[in-house]
């Protein structure tokens, strides 16, 4: 019966699963361009969630490890249709980026690198900077209301942008949770039944942690035949257990494990630097999370042992990091839903989502930085902002629009 209405339950939501492949195949510009699509698609569009919402969302994201963009659209499924429904637009927003980065695994040892044409993805960075700059400005119009979250913000945003460290977005935001305690804003009196935590996903995550953990020491002490495999689960578990920053944290604590690591243990080779960098520029230039990187990491990584093994590779990296972030979201969203029912929970919010904006706008001047100072690249940011704050245009359509006029020049 239970089976039944998850059928039902998934046809019934077709067409929000049909944008979420569509926004999975269209999402550059990592987790923080993200956000604007998602503004644009499922806020404005669809409506499937108000923007109060998203940015709720969003703050509750950042205080979790593992990939946030992804734990925000998989909380979007969730409130539409209960964890089947946020599990099948998880796998639906995640694979595509994945089968990507797999596949480039097996193709980087047959071609040169050097010569992938990237004239497609010209003006990609510059356009997620306007993703980006719309999704911060319609957010500050929502949360950011008086002074005292004007200088939270600005605040978060200077921490943001001067100290770069993925452990700065967990301290801003209980910070900006503490501070936000001083207001006297008040819970309004509403009646809101209690969320039923589900304790048997910390069990699993538990539970898997201290196997993976046990299996990859027993597998690389008896030398089993495919113990790397057990080593990388353990690896990518570990990571998405405990990465905050997302992505761009994950990259280095990577790089240290994969090339730097087993070089000086002299343990075998998992791949070389140049290897690695490629794999770290080309998640760049495709759509999806950031940590679809796992996935190249964990081919590249099994390489010398057949096109089986490393398609094993591929997919023991893919699940080992989503999974764990996964399990903590479940648990603890209900957790968070039902604290905000609490005054000292309900006032911090409005700090925390201060501080998240200002992350937001940080970002984008990180962005906009690293894009070359080029008149063309002004352009295309001014163009992209004004498309998604004046006209109704879907925001996929402006992704392809600026591919097709990267790859005419």
């Amino acid at each position: 019966m239970s089976i039944f209405r998850l059928v039902l339950n998934i046809i019934r939501h077709i067409p929000f699963l049909k944008e979420v492949l569509k926004y999975s195949l269209s999402a550059f510009g990592g987790p923080q361009g993200h956000i604007g699509m998602m503004m644009k698609t499922f806020v404005e569009k669809r409506k499937d969630i108000t923007q109060e919402e998203l940015v709720d969302y969003m703050s509750f994201c950042q205080m979790l490890p593992g990939p946030s963009s992804t734990q925000t659209i998989t909380l979007i499924g969730y409130k539409r249709g209960g964890i089947g429904l946020a599990v099948i637009t998880l796998l639906i927003w995640l694979l595509p980026a994945s089968i990507m980065m797999g596949g480039l695994s097996f193709l980087i040892q047959y071609f040169d690198a050097k010569a992938i044409q990237t004239n497609l993805f010209k003006f990609i960075q510059p356009m997620a900077v306007g993703f980006l700059t719309y999704a911060a400005y319609k957010a500050m119009r929502i949360s950011v209301n008086h002074k005292a979250t004007y200088i939270i913000m600005g605040i978060a945003a200077l921490c943001t942008f001067l100290l770069r460290s993925p452990w700065v977005f967990p301290v801003l935001i209980v910070a900006g949770g503490v501070v936000s305690n001083f207001s006297d804003k008040r819970i309004p009196d509403t009646v809101i039944t209690r969320k039923p935590i589900k304790w048997i996903n910390i069990l699993w995550f538990l539970v898997i942690f201290i196997i993976a953990g046990v299996l990859s020491e027993i597998a690389r002490v008896q030398h089993w035949q495919y113990a790397r495999a057990f080593n990388l689960f353990e690896n990518f578990y570990r990571f998405g257990s405990f990465v905050f920053g997302g992505g761009h944290g994950l990259i280095p604590m990577m790089y240290e494990q994969f090339v730097v690591r087993p070089e000086h243990l002299q343990i075998g080779q998992y791949m070389s630097p140049s290897q690695f960098l490629t794999g770290a520029g080309m998640v760049n230039a495709i759509p999806g999370p950031v940590f679809s990187i796992c996935a190249y990491i964990g081919g590249m990584s099994m390489s010398d042992f057949g096109w089986q093994a490393q398609l094993l590779g591929a997919t023991v990296a893919t699940i080992g990091v989503f999974l764990p972030s996964t399990l903590l979201l479940f648990f603890f969203f209900p957790i968070y839903q039902n604290l905000k029912q609490y005054t000292v929970i309900f006032r911090a919010l409005e700090g925390i989502h201060a501080v998240v904006i200002g992350i937001m706008w940080a970002f984008a001047l990180i962005l906009f930085r690293s894009v070359p100072f080029e008149w063309s690249n002004i352009v295309v940011l001014v163009i992209t902002f004004s498309l998604l704050m004046y006209s109704k245009i879907p925001a996929p359509l402006i992704v392809v629009g600026w591919l097709l006029l990267g790859w005419a020049m």
